[in-house]
């Protein structure tokens, strides 16, 4: 059987909090491969996610951590939210498992923040591509959040200079958003378009 078929993804609960320190850990070593991206985590910062319910987790059928994810909200009235931190340990790579993880962030983030524009800035082609089917698309940096606390999470990122001497308009990450109204507004459209073709084709007979 598929080693991701094997993996139950999950709300973290305070039954997890004993993995904190191995997801910082993991959320470290991914940035290091990279070389960019993900901001550094500390314990305290993890448990907090998990204890507010806005965490989901992956743990396989030995215990062992599969994958993670956690949501941040921005801004004084939550209008902006990330799904942030997702990570994938390296044994579970290569098994769509981070597509999972992804969407179940995902959901927990419309659930909790229903009118809140979801986005992310990312250097990994596979977070954009789960974004895009996910229906994120690409935006500039002037369409996140201006939540100061937000950025100062990039200070642990090595492109950090980048983005200061830019005044947060660009960097080497990609910036994508889903907005919940927009893509209301589309269904209305298309709902509205239909009912003209149907109109024309009644007409017609």
């Amino acid at each position: 059987m598929n080693k991701s078929h094997k993996v139950k993804i999950t709300v973290a609960t305070e039954k997890h909090l004993n993995y904190s320190e191995q997801i910082c850990q993991v959320i470290a070593e991914s940035a290091k491969v990279r070389g960019t991206g993900i901001a550094k985590r500390e314990p305290a910062y993890i448990e907090q996610k998990i204890r507010d319910g806005k965490a989901v987790i992956a743990i396989a059928e030995n215990g062992k951590l599969a994958g993670f994810c956690y949501i941040e909200s921005w801004g004084k009235d939550k209008r902006f939210v990330a799904n942030s931190g997702l990570i994938v340990d390296p044994e579970f790579r290569g098994l769509g498992l981070g597509n999972r993880v992804k969407k179940a962030a995902f959901d927990l983030s419309r659930e909790k923040f229903p009118d809140s524009k979801l986005f992310g800035i990312t250097t990994s082609p596979a977070v954009m591509k789960i974004n895009y089917h996910l229906g994120y698309r690409p935006v500039s940096f002037h369409e996140l959040t201006d939540d100061d606390e937000f950025w100062d999470g990039c200070k642990s990122c090595a492109n950090y200079d980048i983005l200061t001497r830019t005044k947060r308009l660009h960097c080497l990450c990609t910036a994508m958003l889903y907005d919940p109204l927009e893509k209301q507004n589309g269904k209305e459209k298309l709902k509205v378009e239909e009912g003209q073709k149907d109109e024309k084709s009644s007409v017609g007979l």
